[in-house]
């Protein structure tokens, strides 16, 4: 189940107690913290809900239901978590001298006015979220403050993560089969892309493009703890890989990084696209994992750039011509150091 970042459940709770005090501003006159209080008893669970981080398992199911019946037991559940977290709001604020109720009888109702407030509210924070998620983090903010509508020059980091054999499993299994097992490794991406800051900027095929702003992606080698943080997970869920789909994905996946072009396009459909050689040498550096037997490669141009931690060894191989590219590119591999005798020294 996706997790989301503080920042994410900052900007929930600020959201959700502004609509609060402005609920008390447009029904009793001004604004006040019990309103915002209120707000996020009845908002907060919701949200949580549908966000998969409160009853996960119980969404879960409810997610699986056909589109009506999932419209029915979501109201339903819905209502049940804005009356329980009205009600307990009441009974808290009671305590602590806010006499919000005259009667247990009072207490047993939720004001349609509470309850539409909250439903309106929560609503359009899932779909902020909701958005947000579709599109990514990084470019859903760079497409409010209209960032990028004129280009602009930067230095990224590029990593290209490609599964081997889709071809051969969707041989094996069928397409629909071959999707859900691109989906279920795509999602295993999430956490580790967040962790170390970086954005999946698009899915082609059965590959994944993540990138950084330069400063991010070399900082603490987070590009680099990225691809190996993926390879990690995949290890660790190696048993439960096999249950569900046979095998156990095997990735190739190249770093390069380098000035680019950052531009808005689109009229219908907005998006935000980089243009340049390092997105294509990032491509074609990818390929170069087969001919060289290496899972994971890098640009010595990004290598000379990065710290390194001592468990992650690069293993120089030589310059090599890239297709399209009008010099050759200096070319490393990276390997756990575990698998390299510690005396070993490689040339950087």
């Amino acid at each position: 189940m996706n997790k989301y970042s503080g920042g994410f459940w900052v900007f929930v709770l600020c959201a959700v107690s502004i609509s609060g005090a402005f609920f008390s501003w447009a029904f009793y006159g001004e604004p006040s913290i019990v309103g915002s209080v209120f707000a996020l008893f009845t908002c907060v669970p919701i949200i949580a809900l549908e966000r998969g981080a409160l009853f996960p398992r119980l969404y879960a199911r409810m997610a699986a239901l056909s589109t009506p019946l999932y419209l029915i037991a979501m109201l339903i559940v819905t209502y049940i978590l804005m009356y329980l977290g009205s009600a307990l709001c009441r009974v808290l604020l009671g305590w602590i001298g806010y006499h919000t109720y005259e009667s247990w009888q009072e207490l047993a109702v939720l004001p349609a006015s509470a309850m539409f407030s909250a439903l309106g509210v929560s609503l359009v924070v899932s779909f902020v979220a909701r958005v947000r998620e579709l599109l990514g983090r990084d470019v859903f903010l760079s497409l409010l403050i209209g960032r990028y509508r004129k280009p602009i020059e930067e230095e990224r980091v590029f990593l290209f993560i490609d599964l081997v054999g889709s071809t051969s499993f969707a041989q094996e299994f069928g397409d629909i089969r071959a999707q859900q097992f691109l989906s279920a490794l795509f999602a295993t991406f999430a956490e580790p892309v967040r962790r170390y800051l970086g954005a999946i900027d698009d899915y082609v095929g059965d590959a994944a493009i993540i990138t950084w702003p330069m400063s991010r992606g070399i900082k603490d080698g987070n590009s680099v703890k990225c691809i190996f943080a993926i390879l990690d997970l995949i290890e660790a869920d190696q048993e439960k890989w096999i249950k569900d789909f046979g095998r156990v994905p095997q990735l190739r996946a190249a770093l390069h990084g380098g000035p680019i072009i950052t531009a808005e396009i689109g009229v219908d459909h907005h998006k935000i696209t980089y243009f340049g050689d390092t997105v294509n040498t990032t491509a074609r550096l990818e390929t170069l994992c087969r001919t060289l037997d290496a899972p994971v490669l890098i640009s010595s141009d990004l290598a000379g750039r990065l710290e390194f931690d001592s468990e992650i060894q690069p293993e120089f191989l030589g310059t090599h011509a890239v297709k399209g590219r009008g010099q050759t590119l200096g070319v490393m591999a990276l390997k756990r150091a575990a698998y390299i005798p510690a005396s070993t020294n490689f040339v950087h």
